[in-house]
């Protein structure tokens, strides 16, 4: 079992015994996790969350600030019949709290292969997302109204991290420039125009799984920032790193196409997408920047490679027009 110092012992342990509880929890001795070890392993351990397996079931400890309402609503949306094939489901009686933090349980769903990009299931998140943002879920179907997607209030968060993180000012000042030129909707400080739609807000290849694993259906995961917003924030990441030069064309037009095929609402079904996903995918790629600066500098580094072309990235769009807004479809 591999534990860190923000997980801690005694958080994987009660999240262990959490995911034991699961009915559909099989005998601890017969839990195999993928690099081999038997028993509980640690999948994920981040400060927004730390997630252990135990065989065929996954127990998650929430940020410690996540809003249990909201948390509860984001659930019933992944249980839903609409998003039967969407989005992987919670356990039954999934919910419980670790250490004063929100848990849920999960089944236990294979994830991309990061040494097989070839393989990635673009043209499958894609159609995903489509069938997301086409989803209008009753309101009386949920304990409450659905809460705003935090893509933008995520991105604020990663250049406040930047900020408090003492990277130097001549790294950050392109990134502070660019973040000024978006509108402040894509800060997180303004309610994004345009009709609202279901959206998972924080879109990219860990969050989706074969299951039943090994080898099912692929579906989205976590919930935690999924509410309503604008739909193009969903393909901002990818848009972002193929204007980057990150992602190549024949992907690019890969997932994009997949997307307009499945009736996606979030860009025009044919032509120029870029009005609509200028935006989003200017607040992505400043997320990214600042995130790689906060990281370099707490890992007391320079930046990479990667984060270089993130980082020119920024200067180029700090010297666009400040606070361009999306442009209605013709």
């Amino acid at each position: 079992m591999r534990t860190t110092p923000a997980a801690g012992a005694e958080l994987v342990t009660s999240l262990t015994a959490l995911a034991r509880t699961a009915p559909a929890a099989p005998p601890v001795e017969a839990a195999r996790a993928d690099d081999g070890a038997v028993g509980p392993a640690v999948l994920a351990d981040r400060p927004d969350g730390t997630v252990v397996r135990v065989g065929a079931v996954v127990a998650k400890a929430h940020a410690p600030d996540a809003d249990p309402g909201a948390l509860a609503v984001r659930l019933a949306v992944a249980a839903h019949p609409l998003l039967d094939g969407v989005l992987l489901p919670p356990l039954p009686a999934a919910t419980g709290t670790v250490h004063g933090r929100p848990a849920t349980l999960w089944p236990y769903g294979t994830p991309v292969a990061p040494d097989d990009p070839d393989a990635a299931p673009w043209a499958e998140a894609a159609a995903l997302l489509a069938r997301l943002h086409g989803t209008r879920i009753p309101d009386g179907d949920l304990p409450a109204p659905l809460p705003p997607m935090r893509g933008p209030a995520k991105a604020a968060l990663a250049v406040a991290r930047m900020r408090a993180s003492g990277a130097p000012r001549r790294a950050t000042e392109p990134v502070e420039r660019a973040w000024l030129t978006l509108p402040p909707w894509a800060r997180g400080e303004a309610p994004a125009p345009g009709p609202a739609r279901l959206c998972h807000g924080d879109l990219h290849l860990g969050q989706l799984v074969r299951h039943p694993a090994p080898d099912g259906r692929w579906l989205l995961i976590d919930v935690d920032d999924l509410g309503v917003g604008d739909p193009a924030w969903d393909l901002a990441r990818p848009a972002a790193w193929f204007a980057a030069g990150l992602l190549p064309p024949e992907i690019w037009d890969r997932f994009l196409c997949a997307y307009r095929a499945a009736g996606g609402p979030a860009v025009r079904p044919a032509g120029d997408p870029w009005p609509e996903l200028d935006v989003p995918a200017r607040a992505l790629t400043v997320q990214t920047a600042a995130l790689a600066l906060a990281k370099a500098a707490a890992e007391g580094r320079t930046t990479d490679e990667v984060e270089e072309v993130v980082l020119g990235a920024c200067s180029r769009i700090a010297a666009l027009p400040a606070q361009l807004g999306p442009v209605p479809p013709s």
